[in-house]
């Protein structure tokens, strides 16, 4: 939103105090996840909500015509990418982050999984990058914008950035993003109970003990 220049109003949900398990936010989405926008001005003129952060990134590329290529050849290759993102480095880097910080003693086999694939999807994206400036070729588009918030943050995925040099360096320059700087600048403003959440609260989160399907 901030990249495309479209105003926006912020809508917290504090996702680790049950906010998205509201009635009101299940009729934006029935997922009961974050992300979600619902634009005032949709096809037509009329509202109209979107799910996933692939879907409103493309979304608001084509709305925009922003960050996306016209380009046949260049439009799917960004395309791949963001959908590999979505499959693969949101996907497996949270189950990293859950197994490594909030799963407990016991799971050392699913550490060790989602740790190689981490590795593995960091390896792919410095070869990547090592042979054109951004993820899907010449230009800035959705699928370094999807990538970005998982591949920047190595302290939480426990990667050694001299090791990814290619990756560090792209990262920088994202980060240095007017637009970026803008975003990040409001998260520090958003409040969770994340910290002091409890037992009761991260059940229900993480879908476990009385909550769990079985």
């Amino acid at each position: 939103l901030e990249e495309c220049g479209l105003p926006y109003n912020v809508k917290p949900v504090d996702v680790w105090a049950g906010e998205q398990f509201t009635p009101e936010f299940a009729k934006i989405n029935p997922l009961l996840k974050v992300p979600a926008i619902v634009d005032s001005d949709g096809p037509g003129g009329a509202p109209y909500t979107v799910i996933e952060s692939g879907a409103i990134l493309l979304y608001l590329a084509e709305k925009t015509g922003k960050f996306i290529p016209h380009d046949p050849v260049a439009r799917y290759d960004t395309l791949q990418w963001l959908i590999l993102q979505v499959a693969n480095v949101g996907p497996i880097g949270g189950q990293h982050v859950h197994f490594s910080k909030f799963a407990g003693p016991g799971h050392d086999y699913s550490a060790s999984r989602y740790r190689t694939q981490v590795l593995k999807l960091f390896d792919l994206y410095e070869a990547r990058l090592a042979a054109r400036p951004y993820v899907a070729g010449a230009d800035y588009t959705i699928a370094d914008i999807a990538a970005w918030p998982w591949l920047r943050n190595f302290e939480l995925l426990a990667v050694d950035p001299s090791k990814y040099p290619k990756i560090k360096s792209w990262a920088d320059k994202i980060a240095g993003h007017d637009a970026v700087k803008r975003a990040l600048a409001q998260l520090g403003t958003l409040k969770s109970v994340r910290d002091k959440a409890t037992d009761d609260q991260k059940d229900r989160f993480f879908g476990r003990g009385k909550y769990a399907r079985v």
